[in-house]
Parts: C-alpha cells; structure tokens; sequence
C-alpha cells in the first residue's frame, strides 16, 4: 500500500507542535478552521472543508512524541487510512514524520492529498514558529478540488 510521507522541522519545542496536534483551538489554526470534536484517546475530531470533510478517531496521543488518528468518515479513498505525525528533537528543532499511510492505491487524489499535507504541515510550523498559520480557508488552493 502506497503512504503519503513528510518531514518538517520546527523550531519550536516537541510540547508545542504536541500542542497544535491535540487541541482543537491549535488545529483549527492550521489545518482548518472548521474543527470540533474530542482530542483524546478514542474521541472523534471533524474535519470541515469547503469541498467536505473528515472524520478522525484518535488511536493514540503520546505527549511530544506521537499523534495517530484513524480516517472513519470522509471521501471512500480515506476511510480506513491512518494519520501519523511522529515527533522527535534534533538540533535545536522539532521534527515531524508525517504519514498518511494505508492508501489502497496511487490514485490522482491521493496526489492532490500529498501536496496540501506539505502545505498544511507549513502551516503547523508557520502557527508554531511565529503564532499564525494558513488553515482552510486561506490556505493555498491547488486545483478545483482546493
């Protein structure tokens, strides 16, 4: 199964990247503003867009160390997918392994998808690093499918 990989580095400590991947007030600073739901272990958070949305069930939540939630609604090409943000200090930085894994195949959303996770996980180091990100709705729109 194809995965969508990233790596980013933030100068920001592991707790406040842990932070804005756990909250729903830090994910809807970048990722996008229509977020709401339960954080915690086992809780469900949706995801709101223009064009649709998700839903993700949090299957674990390691303080500064690991993020990983469970797609359980949305476009058919997610459901059943898991969401990865894996932390790690290095040089004065933050970074994050993301990975969208568990893809049935490489199909041309999933494509789409990979370019708006570099974008949005710019704007995760943007919020961090200087209080402000580019959630949905003013983040860089890519095609008709935003």
């Amino acid at each position: 199964m194809p995965d969508i990989l990233h790596r980013i580095g933030v100068l920001s400590s592991p707790d406040a990247v842990y932070a804005a991947l756990t909250t729903v007030e830090g994910l809807a600073d970048w990722w996008t503003e229509e977020t709401e739901g339960d954080t915690g272990t086992g809780g469900v958070i949706r995801f709101r867009f223009e064009a649709g949305g998700f839903d993700m069930k949090v299957l674990e939540a390691r303080p500064d160390e690991r993020v990983v939630w469970e797609v359980v609604d949305g476009p058919e090409e997610w459901i059943g997918t898991r969401v990865r943000f894996d932390l790690k200090e290095e040089d004065g930085f933050t970074i994050v392994l993301f990975r969208h894994e568990g893809w049935k195949e490489p199909v041309e959303f999933m494509y789409h998808c990979s370019t708006k996770w570099a974008i949005f996980l710019m704007s995760l180091k943007r919020l961090v690093e200087t209080g402000k990100g580019e959630p949905a709705p003013r983040d860089v729109r890519i095609s008709n499918w935003h």
